[in-house]
């Protein structure tokens, strides 16, 4: 499982305490046939091989059809998700038709789930707050009522609204592996290979996950590029009735929102985005901030629990390759280093985790792997009894849609000495993983960076927080500069974890002021 750009971890201690594993975050079981939603009025549906996706500004496509962009959404009770209980009745559930090729508006069309929860002043409403809360292939149709509290103040004004990109959950979701594929890559493939036969194994799983995309979601998986997404949200708001588009981006969320901006800057509305990925990192530059960044975090909590960050994670490092050695038997199944290592980063995503990180730890380094082991299931979505969502599945289509790259195996060896220099850690995991993630992938990606400029766009709130091990604070930076002068208003938060808002009162009143004040902050306003 990649370390990717997913939004903060909601509540880690909490939810192991209450006995559950599953991060409620996914787009649902690894049955779905999400492919039987399209429709098309031709019988030969694309192969996705034959997708050459290529970035377009936004005039260079066909008008939409009024069948479109007229459409009336028949608000109705929501049904409850694959986790977690069944969203309250102020909540209501629809479907927007959006091209499955946005080159070829008249044809083939699949959903596009929403979720709305209507604003509290009627009189005083703005309009309607999209939000994305990262990934890719986080399900905002499942996340936003259960976060809804920590926006309980925008609602008052906004329409609050969730959405599944296509690709995840209810919008044609992919699904690549069942649950039994899934446990088995994750019990037996490693993912530092040390042999040839590792590696090996490495680059076949990694291989045959793209070909179950391909043969189970054929037809939507050329079209899940973030460029697809945001020209979704542009049809979105305009079957909203919304002039301009109002937006909460988080971690890749942030992503998605520079891509809106740079296709559509005269239809920018109030747009936040917190926990930002660089807009002009390749693979290797993501994978390489990840390193530094994890590492970063890593550094921090060792500093608060009083040991030597260099002595500390030397003694996490032999832990990993202990367990690389002689994996951890825990009822019948193992904890590997791989999980390990995802178990350890899934705490770094939010300083309250920390004391949960110490447990686990000493737990492991005694022998005992429940703990560890359980974090991992929480990051991997998969529940209590072995169930997995299908977020994995979306993140990577997504991510290899979006990214023309696909790094050798010897690409990625050659980067192990650097990438263990900058973390003893999580070093060997993401050079590795640069080659892995979308090898031998079965379409072809966009492009290697994405664009993010947006000239004559309304201010944009930019968040960094110089702690984030996820999206490092220095990708806020970049966006800022990337969306241009007079757009891009860098806002700094001193502190940790992946994303501010909610958890810094002062970054939470300066962005709640933007959305329900047009209040825009000075450039470089500092928070902690």
């Amino acid at each position: 499982m990649s370390i990717r750009v997913r939004m903060t971890v909601l509540a880690v201690t909490g939810l192991l305490v209450a006995g559950c594993t599953s991060g409620g975050s996914g787009a649902g079981g690894t049955t779905a046939a999400p492919s039987a939603a399209i429709t098309t009025p031709t019988t030969t549906p694309p192969s996705p091989t034959a997708a050459d996706a290529k970035p377009s500004a936004a005039a260079t496509l066909p008008a939409l059809p009024a069948s479109l962009t007229g459409q009336r959404l028949d608000w109705k009770r929501c049904e409850a998700p694959s986790s977690g209980p069944r969203p309250g009745p102020e909540w209501r559930c629809a479907s927007v038709k959006v091209p499955l090729d946005h080159a070829k508006p008249e044809g083939a069309t699949i959903p596009f789930a929403l979720i709305r929860k209507e604003a509290g002043d009627e009189r005083g409403r703005i309009g309607s707050l999209l939000f994305n809360f990262g990934g890719p292939g986080a399900s905002g149709v499942e996340i936003l009522p259960q976060a809804a509290e920590e926006y309980a103040k925008l609602g008052e004004r906004y329409d609050l609204v969730g959405f599944d990109p296509r690709g995840v959950g209810r919008s044609a979701g992919v699904v690549c592996r069942d649950d039994a594929e899934q446990a088995a890559s994750e019990a037996s493939v490693d993912l530092t290979p040390d042999t040839a036969a590792e590696e090996a194994a490495y680059l076949k799983d990694n291989a045959a996950f793209g070909a179950g995309c391909a043969r189970r979601s054929a037809t939507v998986l050329p079209h899940t590029t973030t460029t697809a997404t945001a020209r979704d949200l542009d049809l979105v708001r305009q079957v909203l009735g919304d002039d301009r588009l109002h937006y909460f981006g988080m971690s890749y969320g942030t992503q998605l929102g520079g891509t809106y901006a740079h296709l559509f800057p005269s239809r920018v509305g109030r747009l936040v985005f917190d926990a930002v990925v660089d807009p002009t990192a390749d693979t290797t530059g993501h994978a390489r901030h990840q390193t530094i960044g994890f590492q970063r975090a890593l550094d921090n909590y060792l500093k608060s629990t009083g040991e030597d960050p260099k002595a500390g994670s030397e003694r996490i490092a032999r832990l990993l390759r202990k367990l690389d050695r002689e994996p951890l038997a825990v009822g019948d199944r193992r904890l590997t280093e791989g999980l390990a290592l995802t178990g350890i980063a899934v705490t770094l995503y939010g300083q309250s985790n920390w004391p949960l990180l110490t447990q686990a730890l000493a737990d492991a380094e005694q022998g005992r792997g429940a703990t560890l082991l359980e974090l991992a299931d929480y990051y991997n979505d998969r529940d209590a009894k072995g169930h997995y969502s299908t977020q994995s599945h979306s993140q990577r289509a997504i991510s290899c849609a979006d990214s023309s790259e696909r790094p050798t195996a010897a690409q990625a060896k050659a980067l192990i000495p650097e990438f263990r220099g900058l973390s003893p850690v999580f070093g060997a995991f993401l050079a590795w993983d640069t080659a892995g993630w979308c090898a031998n992938w079965p379409v072809k990606g966009e492009r290697t960076t994405p664009e993010a400029s947006a000239p004559g766009a309304a201010p944009i709130l930019v968040v960094g927080t110089t702690g984030d091990p996820a999206t490092p604070y220095e990708g806020a930076e970049k966006m800022a500069k990337e969306l241009g002068d007079g757009v891009g208003v860098l806002v700094t938060n001193k502190g940790e974890g992946h994303g501010a808002y909610g958890t810094s009162p002062c970054v939470t009143k300066t962005v709640d002021a933007y959305f329900l004040k047009g209040t825009v902050p000075k450039y470089g306003t500092t928070c902690g």
